[in-house]
């Protein structure tokens, strides 16, 4: 039951950097990128010769190059069409990327001592005026010039090493850049905010510690308070201590196999999602400004430790971060814009209901006093959560939401998530793998049985363990 609203004095001061504006401002800049693209091949078809603007050829364009994907034949002259072909190359400067052979499927047998005919598979860069005149000669002197299209999946880590490559940095709300941040006009809280200071720190966690736990036991979740009971025990959060976030990442990856990573800043939508699969959260190390205490404008150390983390603590809300985590994998723009607001509603500002009320276990409500308050009276509209529907809900950020969505439990938003991740049009499958923390494409017969063995393995456990119970 929702309580009487008590928040009307308690003044909104700005909302957390969102990956719902990062993942949409990537698509935006794709489709920018098409956009262009597509001006460009309207302009060559409408000059003199054959157009290839309706054969999707172009792979990537950038500095006036593009990129060709070609499949052709050699003819019948033993050698001679492929010593053609590279003189083409070398009359129109292409620069070859990357070259297969392979006897043409189409061609009939033949004996020992004639020569297979062979098609190659070619992808080129050739510069975007010479494209239909070098296209043109290489059907000269080839058969069957086919321009084959790419599916442009974005590439993505498979192995927990490689998210060393997932630091496309955010720059919005950096108190260096961004003049509405509370510190820029701050020069000493701009010097310092290089490095954790640990008095300034230890002051503010104070003061934010205190406040937001005099609340919890009504309005959090019980995992969360079990968690955060977890973290007071074992890893030094209190009023009066700092928690490390080594000793955090320690604790937690023994929990759930989570782990923290230190992030230099706000990171991409695509890269923060992709951390997730690898049960990795990219953790901020500084610290909100003085003057808004109960509020930051962008992720900090109290919104991490205080927000996210004791709700990392607890298996199935692991397992259901890690799903969104999975599902963003390989995903075009548009599903991770819709993947990233699926987040912003659930992780961020996730309700549920515990025993007939409804509870918070969102980090941004968790670490927010005024909206956590606002969350739980009468002012939002609550809404059942259902991906599908909550992944084109509007959301705002500039101030308290008008609608939160409500979860019965986090084993049905699991399986939620999980269904509407099949949605997900992808041209693959993929696997986590936990022994190797790594993603296995399952796109080969071979590695599709070699689960399937696993999981026999993993099943024959329960089995035996199952008819032990029965024995007692």
């Amino acid at each position: 039951m929702k309580t009487e609203s008590v928040v009307q004095s308690v003044a909104f001061s700005g909302r957390k950097q969102s990956l719902i504006e990062d993942a949409r401002r990537d698509r935006e800049k794709e489709r920018d990128k098409e956009k262009d693209g597509e001006r460009e091949r309207e302009s060559a078809a409408a000059s003199p010769g054959p157009s290839h603007s309706g054969d999707n050829l172009v792979f990537e364009e950038k500095n006036s190059k593009v990129t060709l994907h070609l499949l052709f034949t050699q003819k019948n002259d033993k050698h001679a069409g492929f010593f053609k072909a590279g003189k083409v190359f070398e009359t129109f400067e292409a620069k070859l990327l990357h070259l297969e052979t392979r006897a043409s499927r189409r061609c009939e047998k033949v004996s020992s001592d004639e020569v297979p005919q062979l098609e190659f598979l070619m992808r080129c860069d050739v510069h975007s005026s010479d494209t239909d005149a070098f296209i043109n000669a290489l059907r000269r002197v080839a058969d069957e010039v086919q321009l084959l299209h790419e599916n442009r999946v974005p590439w993505f880590p498979q192995k927990i090493s490689e998210l060393d490559k997932c630091n496309h940095i955010i720059t919005k709300y950096d108190p260096d850049l961004d003049q509405d941040h509370p510190g820029f006009r701050d020069l000493e809280y701009r010097k310092r905010r290089a490095f954790i200071t640990e008095l300034a720190f230890n002051f503010k966690q104070r003061e934010v510690y205190r406040t937001l736990t005099s609340i919890y036991p009504i309005h959090a979740c019980r995992q969360f308070l079990d968690g955060l009971q977890q973290l007071e025990r074992e890893c030094g959060y209190g009023e009066q201590k700092i928690p490390q976030i080594r000793d955090v990442s320690n604790f937690l990856k023994e929990k759930t196999g989570f782990q923290l990573r230190p992030a230099v800043g706000l990171l991409s939508a695509r890269d923060f999602l992709a951390s997730l699969a690898f049960r990795v959260f990219q953790c901020t190390q500084y610290i909100r400004h003085s003057s808004s205490p109960m509020h930051s404008p962008e992720p900090d150390c109290c919104h991490e430790l205080l927000g996210h983390i004791p709700m990392l603590t607890d298996k199935e809300f692991a397992q259901f971060s890690q799903e969104i985590g999975l599902a963003s994998l390989g995903a075009s723009d548009e599903d991770i814009e819709k993947l990233s607001t699926l987040y912003w509603f659930t992780v961020e500002f996730g309700l549920c209901k515990q025993n007939g009320t409804v509870k918070a276990y969102g980090a941004g409500l968790l670490s927010s006093y005024g909206e956590l308050l606002y969350a739980l009276s009468n002012g939002p509209e609550y809404k059942l959560f259902i991906p599908a529907e909550t992944a084109v809900q509007p959301y705002q950020d500039q101030t308290y939401q008008p609608v939160y969505f409500v979860s019965q439990s986090f084993e049905d938003a699991t399986n939620k998530m999980r269904e509407y991740a099949s949605t997900i049009q992808k041209p693959f499958t993929i696997r986590y793998d936990p022994y190797t923390c790594s993603i296995e494409i399952l796109n080969e017969a071979a590695k599709i049985q070699s689960v399937m063995i696993q999981m026999r393995k993993e099943l024959k456990i329960l089995h035996c363990a199952l008819e032990r119970l029965e024995q007692r």
